[in-house]
């Protein structure tokens, strides 16, 4: 039985890079409470999967195609979001990637690619979306940060520098948009085991490197997000903003 204040129902719920790891397990979290679910991203054959998916769990789901770097497309997007469904009432800004190599190494084009998809694809997001919640004079933005914007560990240069921008934005957009009932934080994760992380987290020596740096002596499972997510997204959360959830087994407390 599900508490009021957790109820997403009747709420629509926009995931960018939902059709797969964070943002799919955050997508499938929240239409298990209840929200009309819109996940994007630019790979279509992954969308219409995660969208199957979803759907056969009974969860009330659309998926759109975007670029998140792309202004025209972002805005596109969510005039067709609104177009169709009427509002925007919880922004997931999850879409990102990352390329790891040592600081000296790092091409130029590299750097652009991340930085652009992680913060400038956050930024375009953030700003169409919060033109909507300010006509609705209310709103949940929730930016996925990571650990990575406060721990500094190696090969991570364009990455961190990214997720560290994040926390900032978030702390700016909450206090600018706090006076129209919008309430914007930001969740960062450590290590969570998803398909696309499966592969290094089965390297010994990486593993070990994990889980020693984390008080619960373990990554994170895909299922452990789900209940930040819907607590930010839900009015249980609505005299919280501006902060950055760290779920991370207690790393950062170390």
């Amino acid at each position: 039985m599900q508490l009021p204040i957790f109820d997403l129902r009747e709420k629509v719920a926009l995931v960018t890079g939902g059709s797969k790891g964070i943002g799919y397990g955050m997508a499938e979290a929240l239409g298990n409470f209840g929200a009309i679910v819109i996940i994007a991203s630019r790979n279509m054959k992954d969308l219409h999967k995660a969208e199957g998916n979803l759907k056969e769990k009974g969860i009330n789901v659309k998926s759109f195609p975007v670029d998140v770097t792309n202004k025209e497309q972002v805005n596109n997007l969510v005039e067709k979001v609104i177009s169709e469904f009427g509002s925007i009432d919880i922004l997931i800004n999850n879409a990102g990637m990352n390329i790891r190599k040592k600081l000296v190494e790092v091409e130029e084009e590299e750097w652009d690619s991340v930085v652009n998809t992680n913060l400038k694809g956050i930024f375009l997001t953030g700003q169409a979306v919060a033109k909507q919640m300010i006509k609705q004079k209310s709103g949940k933005i929730i930016n996925i940060s990571s650990i990575l914007s406060t721990v500094g560990l190696p090969y991570q240069t364009s990455y961190s520098a990214s997720k560290g921008g994040i926390n900032q934005l978030t702390r700016v957009w909450a206090d600018e948009l706090a006076e129209y009932g919008i309430n914007v934080n930001a969740i960062a994760p450590a290590y969570i085991r998803t398909p696309m992380t499966e592969s290094w987290l089965s390297d010994e020596t990486r593993y070990k490197d994990i889980v020693n740096n984390t008080m619960l002596k373990r990554v994170g499972e895909l299922e452990e997000l789900s209940g930040p997510v819907v607590f930010l997204a839900s009015s249980a959360s609505s005299y919280i903003t501006g902060q950055i959830l760290y779920v991370d087994g207690g790393w950062t407390s170390k």
